[in-house]
């Protein structure tokens, strides 16, 4: 006679990262790539920081008006989609949980705790305090380089910014370090997922594993 099971349909565990996380942060991470490679090529057409450009090879757009064409593509997909990672994150209260609390002992500890190689990776659903500062930064460097960004394109029609920031030159130099400083992030970012591949898994299938999770059905 078969044993009883509570439930024939395998239970699925809720995954780390929703489906529209995932969505969000790769088109964010797509309109970044486009918006940093086309950037290079407009530096190149007139340079602010002496005979310093970038090889033309790692730009993109292959000539000025291409390079803009693509900035303002990877602008507004940027726009629209940050604006709808940051409002998805604050109503569901993602932002909150995992943001929040950071200070600057907790993110010495912990950061201490990682070169001492002391820092445990075993939870992926718990950002520790370096990790919620550097996010909350790369935020908060999108939105100055949004800014500045604006100034530069449009420095007649936002003239209260382009003061702000101290003037037109001004905002191409600021521009272009928090450009720096994201490439920056970017690449300390790459260089966790090496560490910790689990987590490259988690934002591609919202969980650390290839293999399901699945209750265990009972032999019949």
């Amino acid at each position: 006679m078969p044993k009883h099971t509570p439930s024939a349909s395998p239970h699925k565990r809720r995954p780390l990262q929703p489906l529209w996380l995932r969505i969000t942060h790769w088109l964010n991470a797509a309109a970044v790539v486009v918006m940093v490679m086309s950037g290079w090529r407009i530096y190149n057409a007139s340079p602010i920081f002496g005979d310093f450009t970038f090889p033309a090879g790692i730009t993109l757009g292959g000539w000025l008006g291409g390079a803009l064409q693509w900035h303002f593509a990877g602008m507004w997909l940027l726009a629209v989609n940050g604006l709808a990672y940051l409002l998805l994150n604050l109503l569901t209260g993602r932002w909150a949980r995992r943001m929040f609390p950071v200070s600057p002992r907790g993110i010495l500890r912990d950061a201490w705790l990682a070169l001492t190689a002391r820092l445990s990776h075993a939870d992926l659903g718990h950002y520790n305090q370096v990790q919620r500062a550097a996010y909350l930064f790369a935020v908060a460097d999108l939105v100055l380089l949004v800014v500045s960004g604006l100034v530069i394109w449009k420095s007649v029609q936002f003239p209260l910014l382009r003061e702000l920031l101290g003037g037109y030159e001004m905002a191409r130099r600021i521009h272009f370090i928090s450009m720096a400083l994201l490439v920056g992030f970017i690449a300390v970012h790459i260089a966790m997922v090496v560490l910790v591949p689990r987590s490259l898994l988690t934002m591609l299938l919202g969980r650390p594993t290839w293999q399901r999770t699945t209750q265990q059905e009972s032999a019949t």
